[in-house]
């Protein structure tokens, strides 16, 4: 009989509800939780796609040990005996763990445990300091503590929603449903998108303010000082709940409006638009992520939105507030559990000598850190000098991740010890661990997660742990055991760990701590596994409720107010001859971070298999460069190598490149290569939106296309991407010197045995070379070559791995690259919930389908996840225009 299980999606930090059914044979699906207060029911296509993720194609499945397969016990004494072995000689300091916002808050809260209250550093960061410590930072500066105001439900209350520095359509998409949905039953609300980009979630918005790279800060220090120079500043609020005003006002009011219309890059009527509508509209919130965070100025830049909703008390009340979109799934239970380097557990400060001696006392341990430890960038800096001579790395892949990503590889390359906790077995940190350790994947983990509006969710396990993999919490409590910690690390279920976490949210809390679970202590297992997702704080005694933070003040300051922080313009970075052009990296709408997990999906890489470049036609034509040229794109820190998206949707000067691609799915195309470690003076977190960069043509001797039903096993060619494809992958290549023997070639990369011929032509005129293997009617794998980027009908032509080839006509169809009459070629794909393609959408277009709703009832393009209806509604637009041309 099936099974269903309410889990939580391993994604963003949305936070969505889950079922995942598993049949009597073992097969699972997906859907939507319909009771998840998240997404109620709604799913995106990467969370739709979650059932295609769950194969075991290069998992990690033993320990092992300097490349040899070990068991858990002797993995386990080695890293126990070679951590206190360098404690014991090198102190504390020397050692350090680097986390996740993938880990669950239990893998969390024992990493924070271990390394704070036993080891005795703080030498533990997280990978959320690279997307969202500057919100954390401006938090406690202004609240007093890491406190999200608002709720999701605020976005469908507000009548004005502010967009900033986050591509909702593409990076949180059931918010953006839920937005959509609300604007449509309420046309008078007005959105605004704060961007440098005209990104696909501007396809909804009022108006579009292309902000300056790092121009935030003055925007919203301009909006301050036209509010308090009006009517609409609450001077109740403000004197009772808040301190600073007037210096923070005074600091905004050194600037012209001349100055913030320069700095924002905003012309004059647009900016005062903006003002006049935020001061005119009492329902007002401001959503920020990435796109704030991620600046050398991003504390800053959040404290100066908060400032704003401050000043006119527009805080804590429905459909008011500034909110944070958290990228991670567990962002937010890293930060409850102090997973920082500069935080406690239970959102209590590493620098308060008073939390320092509860934390300690609570734990009955040993030692307490008395100081922040490493933040990401100084601590893998620490490693490549050698003061940390012990690193353990869980569920992230800095190597790809980190800004100056080559300095990072060369500092884990010759740290002494290296372990890594991971579910595949071979990623671009992976690669350089002296032990590496099974982790539990998604549909294996059993744990909890908390959202971006403080809703703590459970994620259960519904799949049994692929080969020997066990959840990271036990790695971390057996290390503990072994490093004779027994009873503080005797925990056999996460549930024990939950448990002794709300406790601590509890204990000696009078109030004065926002973060408080104290219901949960005491959660036996079956509780535990009852669990229905709940908004905290949830203290004892007290019911579960849907609670927002501040609407009458009672801050978590000692003096109960809240801070306005005066906002200092930063220093805008001019474009100079060597690296004229400004890199803004990013998401994209199908992928997830380094693509261990999306990367499985044929479906997901179906939309964008390749890593690009986006950059602005006249910046392309003033560099020669065409619509899908190669592009070397150069940093002094690195040099990357993409496919080149001509658009108007990005500004002059500017660039934009995602941040997924690697090593293991591109030959040159680690973005983070290109980031230099500049951070933010505050929260320690990397610039990864404002980099100096410059472009150029890369001309290759031939491009390429390829399928293959195997993974390629080796290409020797000076750029290739490959993805994943149904019934195998495919790939893009380029060259710069040609083969002697393509046949040769072709053998080599695809595994073919000598005994199987090609059929194909080569055209030494033109350049053009077509070979395709077949195994009877099987199609193993097909390579295209030409002197410019290859016309193959590629959705076509992948098909033909799930085709069988009966005839020549079929196989010379191939060849040709194009299907025959009456084999309609469906076109890039643009729907991936549905996989509609272009051409199907064009045709229905041709049919009379003018509308987005009108092609969603005819291809069903557009009604799952909704992230696809901007790119349709540009479709429709361009089709529209060109006929009446």
């Amino acid at each position: 009989m099936a099974k269903d299980v309410k889990t939580t999606c391993p994604y963003c930090g949305v936070g969505c509800g889950v079922v995942a059914t598993v049949s009597d044979g073992g097969a699972v699906s997906v859907k939507g939780d319909p009771e998840h207060p998240a997404n109620l029911g709604r799913l995106c296509s990467k969370g739709s796609a979650l059932a295609e993720t769950l194969d075991l194609e290069g998992r990690l499945l033993y320990p092992s040990v300097a490349g040899r397969r070990t068991g858990w016990n002797e993995a386990l004494d080695l890293v126990a005996s070679r951590f206190s072995q360098i404690i014991s000689e090198h102190g504390p300091e020397a050692v350090a763990f680097y986390v996740s916002g993938q880990l669950l808050t239990e893998d969390y809260y024992l990493a924070n445990k271990l390394m704070k209250g036993f080891i005795g550093s703080a030498n533990i960061d997280t990978n959320s300091r690279l997307c969202m410590s500057s919100s954390v930072a401006g938090h406690r500066r202004a609240f007093g503590a890491d406190t999200v105001p608002g709720t999701y439900e605020d976005l469908e209350l507000a009548d004005l929603v502010i967009l900033t520095g986050s591509n909702l359509a593409w990076c949180h998409p059931v918010l953006y449903q839920r937005l959509a949905a609300a604007k449509a039953a309420r046309p008078d609300m007005k959105v605004v998108v704060i961007d440098p980009r005209r990104t696909m979630t501007v396809d909804i918005a009022d108006m579009h303010l292309a902000v300056r790279p790092d121009g935030d800060v003055a925007l919203f220090a301009g909006l301050l000082a036209y509010l308090a120079a009006g009517s609409s500043v609450d001077d109740v609020y403000v004197g009772r709940h808040t301190a600073g005003f007037a210096t923070a006002v005074d600091t905004a009011n050194a600037y012209e409006l001349g100055e913030i219309a320069e700095a924002t890059g905003l012309m004059l009527p647009e900016l005062l638009h903006f003002y006049e509508l935020f001061e005119a509209t009492e329902k007002v919130i401001t959503c920020y992520s990435q796109g704030v965070n991620q600046s050398a100025s991003g504390t800053d830049k959040v404290n100066a939105i908060i400032n704003c909703h401050l000043a006119t008390g527009r805080i804590g009340r429905p459909g008011m507030g500034p909110f944070s979109l958290t990228g991670q799934p567990n962002a937010m239970g890293g930060r409850e559990v102090g997973g920082l380097a500069n935080m406690l557990a239970a959102h209590m400060a590493i620098e308060n000598p008073q939390d320092r001696d509860r934390v300690q006392r609570f734990w009955s341990s040993p030692v307490i850190a008395e100081k922040p430890g490493l933040k990401a960038v100084d601590l893998f800096q620490a490693v490549r000098d050698g003061r940390v001579k012990a690193l353990w790395i869980m569920a992230t892949n800095p190597v790809v991740s980190m800004p100056d990503a080559s300095f990072v590889e060369a500092a884990i390359a010759q740290c002494p010890f290296v372990v890594v906790s991971e579910i595949m077995e071979t990623t671009d940190t992976a690669r350089h661990a002296h032990v590496l350790l099974p982790s539990l994947g998604w549909g294996e983990k059993d744990g909890t997660v908390t959202n971006s509006e403080r809703r703590i969710s459970r994620q259960r396990a519904f799949l049994e742990p692929a080969g020997e993999a066990r959840a990271d919490w036990w790695q971390l409590a057996e290390v503990g055991r072994r490093m004779g910690y027994e009873q503080a690390f005797s925990f056999s279920h996460p549930a024990a760990v939950f448990s002794e976490h709300a406790a601590l949210s509890a204990f000696e809390n009078d109030g004065q701590r926002d973060f408080d679970i104290g219901s949960c202590d005491g959660i036996d297992p079956v509780s535990y596994d009852r669990m229905l997702p709940f908004q905290w704080p949830k203290a004892k005694g007290s019911d579960a409720v849907e609670k927002r933070f501040f609407a009458e003040g009672r801050f978590f300051h000692a003096d109960g107010k809240a801070r306005f922080i005066p906002t200092v313009l930063p220093e805008r970075r001019t474009a100079c001859a060597d690296y004229p052009l400004t890199l803004n990296t990013g998401r994209i709408r199908d992928q997830w971070h380094t693509m261990t997990r999306t990367g499985k999906s044929a479906r997901l890489t179906a939309h964008i298999a390749e890593p690009f470049v986006e950059m602005h036609p006249r910046d392309a034509q003033s560099l020669g460069i065409a619509s899908a040229d190669l592009v070397m794109l150069q940093s002094p820190q690195g040099t990357v190598l993409l496919r080149a998206l001509v658009s108007d949707r990005q500004a002059r000067g500017s660039v934009f490149a995602p941040m997924h691609w690697n090593d293991q799915f591109a030959s040159l195309a680690r973005i983070d290569t290109l980031v230099p470690a500049v951070t933010d003076p505050h929260s320690g977190q990397p610039a990864s939106k404002n980099v100096a960069v410059k472009a150029s043509r890369f001309e290759p001797a031939a491009y390429g296309f390829a399928i293959s039903r195997a993974h390629p096993k080796t290409l020797d060619c000076r750029y290739w991407a490959v993805a994943k494809a149904d019934g195998g992958h495919r790939m893009e290549l380029a060259f710069e010197g040609l083969p002697e023997d393509w046949t040769a070639w072709a053998r080599s990369a695809f595994g073919i045995d000598s005994r199987i011929e090609p059929l194909g032509y080569n055209d030494r005129q033109t350049g053009d070379i077509r070979l395709a293997f077949f195994d009877g009617e099987t199609l193993l794998a097909a390579l295209f070559i030409a002197k410019s980027p290859v016309a193959v009908a590629r959705n076509w032509a992948i098909s033909q791995l799930t085709t069988r080839h009966e005839d020549l006509r079929m196989r010379f169809a191939l060849i040709a690259g194009r299907p025959g009459a009456g084999r309609p070629d469906p076109g890039a794909t643009v729907c991936s919930c549905f996989s509609v393609g272009v051409n199907q959408i064009t045709a229905a277009i041709r049919d009379g389908c003018h509308t987005v709703e009108a092609i969603g009832k005819t291809l069903s393009a557009g009604t799952n996840c909704g992230s696809c209806r901007a790119e349709i509604r540009g479709i429709i637009d361009g089709c529209l225009k060109t006929a009446a041309e």
